[in-house]
C-alpha cells in the first residue's frame, strides 16, 4: 500500500517550523557572536575597550582618557533593569568591598538607555550600590559608540507597545587595568569572591 502525500497544509508547516528554527539558530550565533569577548584577539589580547565620549553623573563630558590610572570594573545597564542589572552591581559593590579600602578601582556603570537614563538618574542609581560607582550616560550615538568597544549587544524591547520598555543586552562585567587594557570578563555566574580575587592580581 502506497503512503498518502501530506496534505499541502502539513508541508507548509513544516517548512515554516524549519525556516523558524533555521533563524533562530542564526540569531542565537549572531548573539554569541556579540556576547564573546575573547575570541576575537589581535596578539593574544582581547579587542575590548577603547575611545568612548559619555557624560558623567555630574555631567561632565569626559572619554576613556579620564580614567587611565584607574582599574575599572565596567557594566553596561539601565536603571529600569528588573534584575540583572542590579544583581551584577550589587556584586561589582561587593567584590569592592572586598578589596583593601585604598584600591585603586573605580566600578562604572554606562546605561544603555539614555532616553530615560540622564545625569541625575545614572547618578543616583550608580551611588545606590556603591559610593565609588561612576555612572556615565551621553547621547544614543555615544552610547553606541562605547558599546561597540566593548563588544556590548543592547536593543530595545518594544514588544510591550508602552513606554515602560525593557532593554535586551549582554550582561558582562569588564575588568579593565589602570592602562585602559582589558584583564578579564565576568558573567553572571562569577562570584564577588572570583572578582575580587582577579582585581587583587593586578594591584
Amino acid at each position: 500500500m502506497s503512503a498518502k502525500p501530506l496534505p499541502w497544509n502539513k508541508i507548509v508547516l513544516v517548512l515554516g517550523i524549519a525556516v523558524v528554527l533555521l533563524l533562530a539558530g542564526i540569531f542565537g550565533y549572531s548573539l554569541n557572536r556579540s556576547f564573546t569577548v575573547v575570541d576575537e584577539v589581535s596578539g593574544g589580547k582581547a579587542l575590548v575597550g577603547g575611545p568612548f565620549q559619555l557624560v558623567n553623573q555630574d555631567g561632565a563630558a569626559v572619554t576613556e582618557k579620564d580614567y587611565l590610572g584607574q582599574n575599572l570594573l565596567v557594566y553596561f545597564g539601565f536603571t529600569y533593569c528588573p534584575d540583572v542589572c542590579p544583581t551584577e552591581l550589587a556584586k561589582i559593590g561587593a567584590a569592592v568591598d572586598m578589596l583593601p579600602a585604598d584600591a585603586n578601582v573605580t566600578p562604572v556603570f554606562i546605561t544603555i538607555d539614555p532616553e530615560r537614563d540622564g545625569v541625575e538618574e545614572v547618578k543616583t542609581y550608580a551611588e545606590s550600590f556603591h559610593p565609588k560607582m561612576v555612572g556615565l550616560t551621553g547621547s544614543l550615538e555615544q552610547i553606541k559608540a562605547a558599546a561597540k568597544t566593548y563588544r556590548v549587544y543592547f536593543a530595545k524591547n518594544s514588544g510591550s507597545g508602552t513606554s515602560d520598555y525593557l532593554m535586551d543586552h549582554s550582561s558582562i562585567i569588564y575588568f579593565m587595568d589602570a592602562k585602559g587594557g582589558y584583564q578579564a570578563h565576568f558573567t553572571i555566574e562569577s562570584t564577588p569572591e572570583e572578582i575580587a580575587s582577579k582585581v587583587r592580581e593586578t594591584l
